[in-house]
Order: structure tokens, then C-alpha cells, then sequence
């Protein structure tokens, strides 16, 4: 298993460190193992970090946290940390969402600390022997006014939606990029859809007209074919004025008569 204070030896391969650390805004070291019961390692150079999960490492301490401005996600839990929640209101100015589950909270005051972080909406103590105690939810939400979930549901029992039980900062980003891309995807399609009904309206008006000139077609042939007819029936007839020949049986009848 890898030590806890020296995971950065593995990550690193050559380059600067501090610039490498000055990128991080993630940092996950969960089950590595923690020598002495202490944050090891991590030091105030993470400046940009934004999220930091030390889930079950076998921290009893948080007093080696370092000074992390913009830090708002702190992942905590299955470890064995009873108290000392001091020094994260002091360093930890701008944190929003605590997860302390599965440690070894007894009492309300313990968590006494937190109320001088402004920013706390989230805090979770599940598995942790506070959440017995009578009342616990109503003593945690006037204890610390300025949260709006605990143990993943508000004052009035109602579960946090994933993005509000969720870090903010990346992941946030990370949302927006896939709903710009949603958005673009949608206005796609309808601009397709306008092209196929566009499509269709041309190809029904050029039916249209195509039927217009069949139509026109056979009308055009009737009438030549009714011209036609009236020129073979005035070619049949006598001429006007003309005298009607008459035939050599006529002029027999007339000689017998």
C-alpha cells in the first residue's frame, strides 16, 4: 500500500514539482496510509486545490491540514478524527462541503468550530456516534445556521439533488461544458428539422406543378383533338354557295319520271 507522505514521489517522474502542484485542483489519496495519524505531504503549494478526498487513511489528526484558500470540497470520512476542527475554520476559509462520516464525533460541541466557516452549506456525520443523540438533527441546524444539507437532506427532510451535494469548481465547469454542448446538439437538430420540412414544402410545390401541367396537358390535347374533329366535319360538308353534284342515278330516276 502506498505511504501516505510519500505519494508525490510516485506521481512525479523528473519536471518541476511546483508547477505540477500548482495545477492540481483535484486530489484524491484515498487508502494510502498515514504513518503517524497526520496529514502528510500535502503542503500550502496546492494553492489551487479545490477538492481534497483522505478517505480512510487512518488520520486521528487534522492539525497538518495546510492553509488552503481555495479549497471547498474536504472528503474525510472512515477515518479516526474526534475533535480539532479548529484549525479547518482557520485555513480552510472558503470550504463548502465537509464529509466527517464514519469518525469519532461524540458530542455537539465538538462540531462547534465549523461555525466560523461562512461557506459550509454540507456536513456529513454519518456512522459517527453524535448522530444518536436526541435531537441531533434540530441541535446541528442551530448550531450552524449557514448549512443547508446534513447527511445529504435539508431542514425540512428533502435530499440534496446531485449537484448541490456535489463540490463546486470543476465538476461545476465540467456540467456547464456538457449543456453548452446539449444546447448546441438540440439547435442541430432543429435547424436539420427545418431543413427537411423545407425539403418537403419544395418537393410538394414542384408535384404540385407537375400535376398543374399534366392537367393543363390533356387539356391542351383535348382541344386539338376537338379542332381536329371540326376540320374533317367542314371537310365532309359542301362549301357555301356551292351546287350539290348530282349523281348519274338521280338523273335516271328523273328521265323514267
Amino acid at each position: 500500500m502506498l505511504q501516505f507522505g510519500r505519494w508525490w514521489q510516485s506521481a512525479v517522474v523528473g519536471g518541476k514539482l511546483q508547477n505540477l502542484l500548482l495545477n492540481v485542483q483535484e486530489l484524491v489519496l484515498d487508502n494510502c496510509r498515514s504513518g503517524e495519524g497526520k496529514i502528510e505531504g500535502i503542503t500550502e503549494e496546492f494553492s489551487n486545490l479545490e477538492l481534497l478526498s483522505l478517505i480512510n487513511v487512518g488520520l486521528t489528526s487534522v492539525a497538518d491540514v495546510p492553509k488552503l484558500d481555495k479549497l471547498k470540497k474536504l472528503e474525510l470520512s472512515d477515518n479516526r478524527i474526534s475533535g480539532g476542527l479548529e484549525v479547518l475554520a482557520e485555513r480552510l476559509v472558503n470550504l463548502t462541503h465537509l464529509n466527517l462520516s464514519g469518525n469519532k464525533f461524540k458530542d455537539i460541541s465538538t462540531l462547534e468550530p465549523l461555525k466560523k466557516l461562512p461557506q459550509l452549506k454540507s456536513l456529513d456525520l454519518f456512522n459517527c456516534e453524535v448522530t444518536n443523540l436526541a435531537d441531533y438533527r434540530e441541535s446541528i441546524f442551530k448550531l450552524l445556521p449557514q448549512l443547508t444539507y446534513l447527511d445529504g437532506y435539508d431542514i425540512d427532510d428533502c435530499e440534496a439533488s446531485d449537484s448541490d451535494g456535489e463540490g463546486d469548481g470543476v465538476e461545476d465547469e465540467d456540467e456547464e461544458g456538457l449543456e453548452g454542448e446539449s444546447e448546441d446538439f438540440d439547435e442541430e437538430e432543429e435547424e436539420d428539422e427545418e431543413d427537411v420540412v423545407a425539403e418537403e414544402e419544395d418537393s410538394a410545390d414542384d408535384s404540385a406543378d407537375e400535376e398543374e401541367g399534366e392537367v393543363n396537358g390533356d387539356l391542351d390535347s383535348e382541344d386539338e383533338e376537338d379542332e381536329d374533329d371540326d376540320d374533317d366535319d367542314e371537310d365532309s360538308s359542301p362549301a357555301k354557295g356551292e351546287k350539290r353534284k348530282r349523281d348519274p342515278e338521280d338523273e335516271e330516276e328523273d328521265e323514267d319520271d
